[in-house]
């Protein structure tokens, strides 16, 4: 099946690097014009922009931070500015914090955390419903974890913005849903990317990590990537107010394979 997406309008927040440097690739091979958000090393977001526009595709580049609600309505004038609305919007940016017990935590830090992944999600919403609302079009696709459902010691803000992340994508979903527009959440599991090089890179690590994946390999970028195109495509069109888990199985709880 051949997906297209030409003609769309995207943006993908954090989408310099990581996940998000894959979605907007795939989403511009499938025809979609894409804005890529950065907060910091821009040279990376131009270089992405470049390569895109050399293949015959319109990117542009959007700083902002999307923690702050004035830089998030800046964000999105801008691109009603080159676009004149938006189609799609990937929320992908957001931070997994330190490691913090929550009788040691350093409450600055785990309130950026939630600020960045659950205020910064919901404020890239905000904006883009009241265009879509009025355009009667558009889906919004937003990334969670698979610690929306799986506790994760240390790091209770990232595990509890994910799981407010869930039940947010449910409850704009039913909003929205009689206005034609869609909301959904894509859970990665363990995925190759420079953020967890220190586990998949570290021979211990890796082994660990493997133990808890059925599949036994790291999931790819693109493997996320492929999915967020799907989901946010009129081949997906029934499908809203869920998370969509790609985790190679880990959220199958393997230890169970082996008896209760």
């Amino acid at each position: 099946m051949n997906i297209r997406l030409d003609g769309k309008r995207a943006l993908v927040t954090g989408g310099n690097s990581g996940i998000g440097a894959s979605i907007v690739n795939e989403l511009a091979d499938a025809g979609a014009q894409v804005a890529i958000n950065y907060l910091d090393h821009p040279e990376v977001a131009e270089q992405m922009a470049q390569s895109i526009q050399q293949k015959g595709g319109q990117a542009i580049t959007i700083q902002a931070d999307i923690a702050n609600m004035v830089s998030v309505e800046a964000m999105f004038k801008r691109i009603d500015e080159a676009w004149g609305g938006i189609d799609i919007l990937i929320n992908n940016a957001g931070i997994d914090g330190d490691y913090m017990t929550s009788w040691q935590a350093d409450i600055v830090k785990w309130k950026q955390v939630i600020e960045i992944n659950l205020f910064g999600t919901f404020y890239c919403a905000n904006q883009a419903l009241k265009r879509m609302i009025s355009q009667k079009m558009g889906v919004i696709l937003s990334t969670s974890s698979v610690h929306e459902t799986i506790a994760w010691t240390g790091h209770s803000a990232y595990t509890s913005s994910k799981a407010a992340i869930s039940m947010l994508t449910k409850t704009l979903a039913q909003e929205v849903a009689p206005h034609n527009v869609r909301v959904l959440a894509i859970a990665p599991g363990a995925v190759k990317t420079t953020i967890n090089q220190n586990v998949w890179d570290n021979p211990t690590g890796l082994k660990d990590l493997l133990e808890k994946i059925p599949m036994a390999r790291i999931g790819e970028p693109s493997e996320i990537a492929q999915v967020a195109v799907f989901l946010v495509s009129d081949v997906a069109s029934y499908i809203t107010g869920r998370t969509i888990f790609v985790d190679g199985g880990m959220t199958d709880y393997p230890e169970f394979a082996h008896g209760g």
